[in-house]
């Protein structure tokens, strides 16, 4: 058994979402804001802690639905007709989760099964956060709002002046902002299998329930999922004792999955649970008792001996008396008193000379302790699951037989790690927690790991499958606000196919930051993936894209093409800088570029993406806005090739057309070549001007300069040069980091409202 899917609606960002869980390991990736941490925040509210909701858990966009539903109440109420439904079923969060049950395993789902012809396979459940008694919210919140009108129209004035004041409360939302704990609890409903249908361009497609859906008894869920969290706030360095146990009690010695801790309160903790020898003691405990015992009773009696002559002063002073209590001093010493003190755990570090020296845990990195407590989470999750030791026994006794599924959500593992060590524990993780004798012979039990980050270096060592790509989609006529949804990037090429392959592998060999970038720039060349970054960086009509996540990256050969798909799910304005491959369509051979020719391009970008356009001459003459692909979900897609340059040598202009980055960079600055000492291609330009008989000449001279020249070194001599800063940016690169600039100024104006709804005024 495994949780197959989960889809989300009406909660947060996630208006309506779908997210495939795989059966092992699961990452969350995606740019900031873009619903990951609503995701994670979802399944801790509905399947963890339901008491934990509030009013900014609905997704802003059914604020004014939710109100208008309140006026309607009021609009009903004052006309005296019959009230409209109060139950809120359109606008209130959800999440359905989807469990594939295999055959010998139905016995764990009896309350899931929605139908006696159910066979096997999936079963879904809902889980609603709605009003538990509609009808009386109803009626509080219109008794609560008819109070405050009368109130406000009982004085009209103050001292004579107009009163300008605002009572509580002023809509539904405002109402609910105090009362929704008072009023709504999650409620599980059954759903049905055939009904289950695929998302439409990228937004989830739950099936509704009809008013007739009666919720089930208790929870169905109950069994069949242990829930284990690490959060991203863990606090490491805080010296904070009190925290916020596994069970809810505030406690000094317990694991807080959600909040700070220290490895050894958690150390703590797994003693409590799985190794206290005074817990139901078996004969393994004896021995280790009978020492505990003897070492009390030899310390009880030093104390008795060292506070004798105290005591016996005391008594000298009239106390106690006769008739009172004695006084005696005795102790309750219990192993894990040892690990009850600030240098419980400690770090021994070798020195010299073989001596050992220790240091406490707080004197170690903010990483490794994150690391060591993180891997000591997973372990101590693991065998509170399998009930190991202690917790099959005593109060757990009748939760001996562990659920079918562990789930574990991680949020954030990178904080405090440095690259290694987050693929490091990506890569194990999920080992760590089947690392158990039982778990390796029982296929039956099965785990789950989730992981949320915002690590490209988390997302590199993780499987292409395993990623789910969350990308934020503007607001439109139907959401007023920016929303979310979900890729699975397993289900982007399809099974088998070589082009995904092809990505899988390149993005792996990158350790590209794609997944968690605002706009893409896909780079041809190694001269142009050195020089461009550098240009954006230190020009100010660029500075704008200096604020935003731009993920660079050198896809050589014209294979920019080939990362259509994933692009094209992932919803990213791109920007492909690429170059004028000509070719006799005749003898499909390489050729220079030149008019009228009836050339064609040999780059597959320009043939088959965008602008889609084969011919040489229709290229070159291509209107700017040709150039550029628009997808209806907000995004673009433009290539960036070299155009004609004028230029003027020996007193005549003519027309440049340049095939590559280098010589388009040569025909735009031929003033910075015409002088320039330089050993590689930049010496070699200043050749060609030298040594051309005419501009005929110059072209052919440039042309096989570049062909044989070192461009990675051609780059890296301007790079370090003290003049780089008068070199012009050629025109077709300045044109397309132009339209970037402009495409992601419009994604953030679709994506940042202007004014975020308040709950006393959402509207």
């Amino acid at each position: 058994m495994h949780i197959h899917l989960i889809e989300i609606g009406n909660f947060r960002k996630l208006l309506s979402v779908r997210v495939d869980f795989a059966k092992d390991k699961t990452v969350f990736v995606g740019a900031n804001n873009s619903g990951k941490t609503s995701t994670m925040t979802a399944l801790h509210r509905f399947l963890v802690d339901h008491r934990s909701f509030s009013i900014n858990d609905l997704t802003l966009c059914n604020w004014k639905a939710t109100n208008d539903a309140g006026e309607a109440w009021e609009a009903a109420l004052a006309e005296n007709t019959a009230l409209p439904d109060p139950s809120l079923a359109d606008v209130v969060p959800f999440l359905d989760i989807w469990l594939s049950v295999a055959s010998g395993e139905f016995h764990y789902v009896q309350k899931l099964i929605p139908f006696l012809e159910w066979k096997g396979g999936l079963l879904g459940v809902r889980l609603r956060f709605e009003p538990d008694d509609a009808v009386a919210l109803q009626g509080e919140y219109l008794t609560a709002r008819a109070r405050s009108i009368e109130t406000l129209a009982a004085v009209t004035t103050v001292g004579g002046a107009d009163i300008a004041v605002s009572l509580w409360p002023q809509s539904l939302i405002d109402y609910l902002d105090r009362r929704m704990g008072k009023h709504f609890k999650v409620r599980p409903y059954l759903l049905d299998p055939t009904k289950l249908v695929d998302p439409v361009d990228g937004q989830a497609k739950p099936q509704p329930l009809s008013p007739a859906d009666e919720p089930i008894d208790g929870n169905p869920l109950e069994g069949l999922i242990q829930i284990d969290e690490i959060s991203a706030q863990r606090g490491f360095g805080q010296t904070t004792a009190s925290r916020l146990s596994r069970d809810g009690n505030t406690s000094g010695t317990a694991p807080d999955a959600r909040g700070s801790r220290k490895l050894s309160t958690q150390l703590r903790s797994y003693y409590d649970r799985h190794l206290d020898p005074e817990d139901t003691p078996d004969a393994s405990d004896i021995q280790a008792l009978q020492a505990l015992e003897s070492a009390r009773k030899t310390f009880d009696d030093r104390l008795a001996h060292c506070f004798g002559r105290a005591l016996k002063e005391l008594e000298g002073l009239g106390y106690p008396g006769v008739t009172d209590p004695k006084l005696t001093i005795s102790t309750n010493i219990r192993l894990q008193d040892g690990l009850n003190h600030p240098s419980a755990v400690q770090y021994v570090v070798p020195s010299m000379g073989g001596a050992l020296l220790r240091l406490p845990e707080d004197s170690n990195g903010l990483g490794y302790q994150n690391l060591v407590s993180m891997v000591f989470a997973l372990m101590s999750y693991r065998d509170g699951w399998m009930r190991e030791g202690k917790a099959s026994s005593g109060e757990n006794t009748s939760l001996a037989a562990p659920p079918p599924l562990h789930l574990v959500l991680v949020e954030e593992p990178e904080a405090h790690l440095h690259a290694q060590v987050q693929q490091v524990f990506i890569k194990h993780a999920y080992d760590v927690l089947r690392n158990h004798r039982d778990l390796r012979t029982s296929p039956r039990l099965t785990t789950q790991l989730v992981v949320s980050t915002h690590s490209s270096h988390v997302a590199h060592a993780s499987d292409f499958s395993s990623l789910r790509y969350f990308r934020r989609l503007p607001a439109t006529a139907a959401s007023a606000v920016p929303t979310a949804s979900v890729v699975n990037l397993s289900a982007v090429f399809g099974a088998g196919n070589q082009t995904a392959k092809f990505v899988s592998r390149y993005l792996k060999a990158t350790h590209c930051d794609l997944f968690f970038a605002d706009g893409a720039v896909l780079i041809e060349g190694s001269a142009e993936r050195i020089l461009v970054p550098h240009f954006v960086e230190e020009r100010d009509a660029y500075e704008y894209l200096r604020k935003c996540y731009i993920s660079w990256l050198e896809i050589g050969g014209s294979h920019a093409h080939r990362l259509q798909g994933l692009i094209e799910h992932l919803g990213l304005s791109t920007l492909i800088i690429t170059d004028l491959d000509a070719k006799d369509p005749t003898t499909n051979g390489a050729v220079p570029v030149a008019r009228g020719q009836k050339q064609e391009a040999r780059n597959e970008t320009l043939r088959t993406w965008t602008p889609k356009v084969v011919g040489v001459d229709d290229l070159l003459d291509l209107e700017e806005e040709k150039k550029a692909i628009i997808y209806p979900s907000n995004y673009s897609v433009r290539a960036a090739y070299q155009l004609p340059t004028s230029v003027t040598f020996k007193s005549v202009t003519r027309e440049a057309l340049a095939y590559t980055f280098e010589d388009a960079l040569f025909y735009q600055n031929t003033g910075f070549f015409k002088g320039r000492v330089g050993v590689g291609l930049a010496g070699i330009f200043r050749r060609c001007i030298d040594e051309a008989a005419d501009f005929v000449d110059l072209t052919t001279r440039v042309r096989k300069a570049v062909k044989d020249g070192d461009k990675a070194d051609f780059a890296l001599e301007l790079l370090y040069s003290e003049d780089i800063d008068k070199l012009a940016v050629p025109a077709y690169i300045d044109q397309g980091l132009e339209w970037l600039t402009e495409q992601l100024r419009r994604k953030e104006d679709d994506l940042v409202p202007k004014a975020a709804p308040t709950a006393a005024a959402a509207t």
